[in-house]
């Protein structure tokens, strides 16, 4: 009984702090949970999103989105493509960046506003001026080519199946350095500063300090900007459509656009939604796959 009574007072102390948690628990149930749930019904079904009796096909649209529906797939492989380009350039460009501002440089707090400068703009406006820069005509690409004499290197980047996918990471690297910066400086900010004065007492020069005291001491930021960057250009979707609304062709496609054109432009809503979930399941393991490594290599 004394359990029982000291269980019961335990709970009552802590009806304040359920109290603060229930509007957070239900805003993700009617906006998180209840969508997903949804989302997850819908994809059995074939649906034009006017109709009310939508028709029941079962693991039709999941069938057919993994034997069939190439152009999913080398949508998926677009988006794989911005990814890697983005963690093995943007974050490299990120990470000197944020080493190099956080020595004593002068105009340190100037460069930290430039460089988060791109973040804060709006995507479309972004991909808006970025289709000005690479248009073919008036360019301000080509022109500067021509200028320089390097007019041979001129081309319709946007129009060309070969350059399009990689401008279109080029843009999504570019507006996406001010958020991995940040996060790289602020993991900086918490490195002691002792651990940098005792190698270079005992004789390590800059890169050895960079390589065995600032990368393993970046490990968790690393992750959190990994995996940020991950689900990030896995859903490109302001960029693309602003672009190349993913031509040339099928050249620029990313999951996003085919789940949007699937639903607003061919209105099948259950095929978009099982191509949703399956982006979503993808993502889930990506994330839990870098979680894992990143574990691994913080025990070492």
């Amino acid at each position: 009984m004394q359990g029982m009574d000291s269980l019961w007072k335990e709970s009552k102390r802590n009806w304040g702090v359920y109290f603060f948690v229930l509007p957070a628990l239900v805003i993700f149930l009617i906006f998180g949970l209840y969508p997903f749930i949804e989302t997850f019904k819908i994809s059995f079904f074939e649906w034009d999103g006017i109709a009310r009796n939508p028709t029941f096909v079962g693991f039709y649209n999941y069938i057919d989105i993994f034997t069939k529906n190439k152009v999913w797939w080398s949508s998926v492989w677009h988006a794989v493509f911005i990814a890697v380009f983005a963690l093995t350039i943007q974050n490299s460009v990120a990470l000197f960046l944020a080493v190099l501002i956080y020595r004593d440089i002068r105009a340190k707090r100037f460069y930290r506003v430039v460089f988060y400068i791109p973040p804060v703009l709006s995507l479309i406006v972004v991909g808006l001026i970025w289709r000005f820069i690479y248009n073919n005509e008036y360019g301000i690409l080509n022109h500067w080519l021509n200028m320089v004499g390097l007019e041979n290197l001129a081309r319709p980047w946007l129009a060309d199946p070969k350059t399009a996918l990689i401008c279109i990471a080029v843009v999504q690297s570019w507006q996406g350095l001010g958020n991995a910066f940040l996060l790289f400086y602020a993991g900086l900010q918490v490195i002691p500063e002792e651990l940098f004065e005792a190698a270079h007492v005992d004789g390590a020069n800059a890169w050895r300090r960079f390589i065995h005291i600032t990368v393993p001491s970046l490990i968790p930021v690393s992750t959190l900007v990994t995996i940020l960057t991950l689900l990030g250009t896995m859903q490109t979707f302001p960029l693309v459509i602003s672009m190349t609304n993913g031509g040339p062709g099928f050249h620029t496609e990313v999951p996003v656009t085919r789940i949007y054109k699937m639903a607003f432009e061919s209105y099948h809503f259950g095929y978009a939604t099982a191509e949703a979930v399956v982006l979503g399941v993808m993502l889930l393991i990506l994330s839990l796959i870098q979680l894992r490594i990143s574990r691994k290599m913080d025990s070492r």
